[in-house]
Order: C-alpha cells, then structure tokens, then sequence
C-alpha cells in the first residue's frame, strides 16, 4: 500500500538575513515541491505551504507517496542498420548498448522499430521503479539548498557526524544545527549539512515551553511550535499578526493615529521576529521641529520601528516597536528602545540645524569638488550642464518667468549633497533642499522644483508638482541619458547602475502625460551640445542610438498596457518628434484595425509600399489626361473627395477621424488593383500610375505606418 500522507521538512538554523528570508523561505519550499512532483512523489495539486522564521526554513506538502509509480521508459538506441547486421543478427555496437542498460542479446526481438527522422531506430523499452521517497527527497532536498537564492554563503565546520570533526565544513546561508524530515508521523532518513533527519526542533529562545519541540507527525508542527516554542513558523501568518497589532496599538494611541505603511519595513521586521509583540513608546515633542521625512527615515532605517501619523498625515511623538519577547511587565523594553531612539533624533536635529546656518547658493561651489563621473566631471560641471538644458527647455515653452525659476532651481537642485543630513541620509536628497530652499526665503515653486526633479524615481511615481520642477526633471534626466550614452556606458542585460531604463521612461511619461510640445530629436540634440568639451564624448550614441533606445522603451510600455506589436509599430515606425502625440496617434489606430475595411487597406499599403520601392523614378505628379483605365479614374475621383478631408481632420489633431475618412478608399483601392497593370510597358501611363500610388501611400500614412498592420 502506497500512503499519501503529508510531507514536512524543516531546516533549523541560526538567525538568517531578515532582508532575504521571504525569498529563501519560498524558494526551499518551491524547489522542494517542484523535485518531487518531477519525481513523482507527490501530486501537480498538492498543497504546498512554506514557513520561514529568524532561524528555520520549512516546507509542508500534502498527498506524498513513499515510493513514486513505476515508470515504462523506451530509449533510443541506434538506427536499424547499425544495429542489425543484414541477417538482422545484433552487432557488436547494439550488444554493447545493451549491455550499458543491463541487457544481453536476449532483449534483441523484443527491441520495438520505428521512424525516428528519416531512418528506422530500435527502441528499448523498460519499467524504470519509481524512486523511495528517501531517495527522491534527498536528492529534492540538496537540489532546494543548491538554489536557495543565498546573498552571501558561510562556510563553517561540522563538530560531529563527518569523517573529520572539526576539519569537515560545509556551505550554508547560516549554519544548521537540526534537520527534521516526517512523513506523517514517521522520520524520512536523510541526511543535509552533516544532519541527520529527526523529530525534534527548537521553539523561541527565551519563551518556548519546552525544548526541544518534539513532533508528532508532519501535520502537527504549525500548532506545536505555537503552542510548546511560542513560534509563529509561517512568514505570512507572522505578517499578518504583526499588522494586526500595529493597527490595534495605534487605536490605543487615539486621535485617529496609524502607523506608516511600508511593506518593506513590515517584511523586514517579519523575519527579525519568531513571536511578535508591538508596544507604544514616544519621545520628547521638541524633535518634531526637524522635518518629519527625517525623524520618520531614521526610526525606520536605523531602529526598524513604525513611526505613528496623526489624523494629517502629520508625524506624532510616538511610535511602536515590534518586541520579539512578551514579558509581564513591558516597561523596561519601552523605556530602553526609547533612550535608544533618543540620540538618533537628536542626530538629525543637529544635522539640520547646522545645515540651516549655510544657504543652499552658497553650497553650489562645493559641488565642484564631488566627482560625478570620472568622464563626465564633477557634479559642479553637471549642474551647469543641467542648468543650460533647462533654461533651453523653458524658453521652447516660450515663457522667460519660467526659464528663470527653471535656470535657479537647476542651479540649487544638488546643493543638498553637500549638505550634513543628506551625507548621513542620502535617501533624503531633494526633499531636504526643498526645506534649505524654503528656510532661504526662496520662491515656493523653486524649492518645490528642487525636490521634485528627481521624479518620477519609480514605476507609478507622480511627476512634478508644478511646471519648475517639470522643466528641470527633464533636463536632468535628458542629461543623463546623453551623458551616458555619449560615452558609451549603456544598460546591459540586468545591468543599469545609472538607471537609465528609469530615466529612459521618466522623460516619456512628462512628454506624453504633460503633451508638451517638444520634439525628441531636438530635445537629445541640445542636452548634447552640452557635453562638447568631454574627450570621446560620441554625438551619435548620445542622439540616435539614444532615441531609438527611448522608443523602445515606449514601444514596451504601451505593448504592457493593452496595445498589439503591430499597432505600436504602426505609430513609432515614423519615429514620431512630439510623444504628447502618440496616445491620439495609437488610439486611431486602434480604432482604425477595428474598422471592416482595416485588414484589406492595410495590406494594400504594403503592397503599395513594395512597388514604390521598386519604382525609384516616381513621383506624386499625376495627370488626369493618362487616367486611362475605369479603376484608376474612380480611385484618382475618390481621393479627390477623401484625401483633403482626412488631411483637414488630421491638420486640427482629429487622428481617428482622419483614418476613419480614409477606410472610404477600400473599394476603390480593390478595384484599381483588380484592373489596372501598373508596371504599364508605356512609360508615361506607368509613371502617372506610380504618382497615383505616391499620393495614395503619402495620404495614408499620415498617421501611421498602416502596412505594419498587414499580417
């Protein structure tokens, strides 16, 4: 009898990497699952179920056989004439095949023929005995601590259990110290790590009710470490409960407290905890005069606590913690993390008090000591490279008061690297310039801007708040992006250090999202002119390559959010200048393949397309004395009608009406090519044809490319 009971495999080690144990908890769990279903010993529905805590990786998994189905398995073994001889007696190289498998020439006429290519082949057909599950989890197992997405391994020393105590290592994330493998409530002997597979297991350091934490069978270990280890084993179970009780501690607090949502944070902390418990501290009101995006950084990053917002969105003097111990009287824990807090706020309460004591336009010659590149200068030469892209983006827009604020705030924008609390937090650049340029007394849309240029910094991210600091967003993107491509230092692969694919896909979201009237071209062609005293700096690589390079990311972005590879390429074939266009230009065209008569014009403009190419003598001069034949006639009549209106309704930016207009032609456009011969033998008919067929191709492909529509 082959029993499915439930399968559950724990690694007990000591505390792992709280930034990677989610991954590691579900990758040893997945590989696991995965081997075994491969093997089968377990089925394609079973329930897998991962834990991961502070020191232990462990997977449960339903409906597991103890020994996998045997298996029929032929395998080739070599073509019909090579292994019989023409007496269909075996040869020496088909008798030596068999023997490998552990067959002689008595397998021979039992061997099956068939067709495999062009040539008969033997096939040796066996059943292959389903694996123990000893064997296929030992093999499941080291193939699950092979993957294990590791950042960085330890090796260490086996004290006992190897054939040199003391002198044996082995690898790991952490070093284990127990291995539990139970198949229902019966231990699977294997061995990992130099352990050997048992019952026992360890719960809480400090709390567990018993220890060692011995297991009943595989389905009770959730409820036995909770209950005897005081260990809540699931990650996600943990999360949860941690949520809970961050939401239940705020409400205590009252006047509409929450705690600061971050789902990092929140993961973090999840791994750092086995029994979570959340207490309220606070400290003293008079740190809530630094700005709050500091106080709130610092008890994240350094202290990994959650900061309480008020009803505002307003930062509060308390905060909570999430405890890993429950003692009977929590003072003592509350009070320690609150001296511990204590000196980080009072840090950035000096940070920016002394950082107030200097201007921002002060800080901006310090800018030409911090190197940017080492190709590209300081960032002293790169923001007056900013600063000219800038100015020339707001005078395109045509309005001086904006190139001036644009001009100032792209002067300021870096200031705040040089200062003292974006040294110590560099996550807080720009938003702490936007306090310095406030404090200066400066205009609120420039220090708006000042923080705001760094937008959009990721997928989803609002754009600037105001037109300043849409202006100076762009041109530090722009200036980045020729920068880096100009000296040759594009993205590889997974490789982007300088975020250009980020850069790439901010400047298309202001361009389209804010419909400014800028062509790319010229905007890549100004940053450029920017780079002209850099050695080696490559104008080709900064524009072209460059540019081809943002239309494929568009190309990518608008293929995510609904439209087909043929309808992108149909817009961005003609490399269109103004982006704030492509969304009326992809609507039409979308509207337009839905159309009956899509399919039929869109397969002639390709055909029209490959006969022009062909026809380099023509051009779109046609005279009605040479229409000779009804088609062409009634085709040269229809345009007539069709093309001036569509050509109206595309010049007032009405895209899908124009495209709309034009589908009139497809009858007109099947009968000419039904009827008339184009390549006629007399020269003037065949030119006069070929300029009817130019002004028809130059009509329809206003808009888009419409043959890249054909199928």
């Amino acid at each position: 009898m082959n029993n499915k009971n439930s399968l559950l495999v724990e690694l007990f080690v000591e505390e792992l990497p709280p930034k990677a144990l989610k991954k590691l908890g579900e990758a040893f769990a997945g590989v696991l699952r995965d081997q075994l279903v491969a093997q089968g010993l377990a089925e394609a529905g079973s329930v897998l179920t991962p834990y991961a805590s502070p020191r232990r990786l462990a997977a449960h998994l339903t409906h597991v056989a103890e020994r996998a189905a045997d298996k029929a398995v032929s395998q080739k073994l070599m073509p019909v004439a090579v292994g019989l001889d023409a007496s269909g007696q075996p040869t020496p190289a088909l008798l030596k095949r068999l023997a490998a498998l552990g067959a002689d020439a008595s397998a021979v006429p039992g061997l099956k023929r068939a067709m495999d290519g062009k040539a008969e082949a033997l096939f040796y057909e066996s059943i292959a005995k389903g694996a123990t599950l000893a064997e296929g989890l030992q093999k499941a197992l080291a193939e699950a601590i092979a993957k294990l997405p590791i950042p960085k391994v330890m090796s260490y020393q086996l004290e006992s259990g190897c054939e040199l105590p003391g002198w044996s290592s082995v690898s790991f994330v952490r070093p284990a110290h127990g291995l539990v493998a139970l198949h229902g409530d019966t231990v699977v002997p294997i061995e990992a790590l130099g352990l050997k597979a048992g019952r026992e297991t360890h719960g809480h350091r400090f709390e567990a009710a018993v220890d060692p934490v011995v297991l009943r069978d595989a389905n009770s270990y959730a409820l036995q470490l909770q209950d005897d280890g005081a260990v809540i084993a699931s990650f996600e179970a943990r999360r949860a409960e941690i949520a809970r009780q961050l939401a239940a501690a705020a409400v205590t607090v009252g006047g509409g407290s929450v705690p600061i949502h971050d789902d990092a944070l929140l993961d973090e902390v999840t791994a750092l905890v086995e029994r979570p418990n959340v207490l309220v501290c606070s400290f003293e009101r008079e740190f809530l005069e630094v700005p709050q995006e500091c106080l709130i950084l610092t008890m994240k990053a350094n202290q990994k606590y959650f900061p309480l917002l008020d009803a505002q969105a307003k930062l509060t003097n308390k905060f909570l913690v999430v405890s890993n111990i429950t003692p009977d009287d929590a003072s003592a824990v509350i009070q320690g993390n609150e001296r511990v807090v204590r000196p980080r706020l009072a840090d950035a309460k000096f940070f920016f008090d002394q950082d107030r004591k200097k201007s921002l336009a002060s800080r901006v010659e310090s800018l030409g000591k911090v190197v940017y590149h080492n190709k590209l200068g300081t960032q002293g030469e790169r923001v007056q490279r900013v600063m000219h892209i800038a100015r020339g983006i707001a005078e395109k827009l045509g309005d001086a008061t904006l190139a001036a604020q644009a001009t100032q705030a792209a002067q300021l924008a870096k200031a705040d690297l040089v200062t003292d609390m974006v040294g110590e937090f560099p996550e807080l650049q720009g938003t702490m310039g936007r306090y310095y340029a406030l404090h200066d007394g400066l205009d609120a849309a420039v220090a708006d801007a000042i923080e705001d240029h760094y937008k959009p910094r990721f997928a989803g991210d609002e754009l600037p708040r105001n037109s300043v600091g849409l202006v100076v967003a762009l041109a530090d993107k722009l200036e980045t992006l020729v920068g880096m491509f100009g000296i040759g230092n594009l993205p590889t692969g997974d490789r982007d250090p300088f975020a250009l694919r980020r850069h790439a896909l901010g400047v298309i979201r202001m361009l389209i999202e804010k419909d400014l009237a800028l062509g790319l071209d010229a905007l890549l062609q100004d940053a450029a002119a920017q780079f002209g005293a850099i050695d080696g700096f490559d104008s080709s690589k900064a524009t072209v390559e460059l540019r081809d390079f943002i239309l494929d990311r568009l190309a990518g972005s608008l293929r995510e959010q609904g439209a087909s590879a043929q309808e992108v390429d149909a817009v961005l074939a003609p490399l269109p200048q103004r982006l704030g266009e492509v969304p009326k230009l992809l609507a039409a065209v979308r509207a337009f393949a839905a159309l009956p008569a899509a399919a039929a014009l869109a397969a002639a403009n390709k055909r029209i397309g490959n006969i022009l190419k062909k026809a380099p003598e023509a051009d779109a001069h046609v005279s009605e004395l040479l229409l000779q034949e009804p088609a062409e006639k009634a085709l040269h009549a229809a345009m007539a009608q069709v093309v001036p209106a569509a050509n109206a309704q595309f010049d007032a930016g009405d895209y899908t009406g124009s495209l709309q207009t034009l589908a009139a032609l497809r009858e007109p456009v099947d009968a000419f090519f039904t009827d008339v011969m184009v390549n006629a033998e007399q020269a003037d008919l065949r030119l006069n044809r070929l300029g009817l067929l130019m002004s028809l191709h130059s009509a329809m492909n206003r808009v888009a490319q419409l043959e890249r529509l054909a199928v």
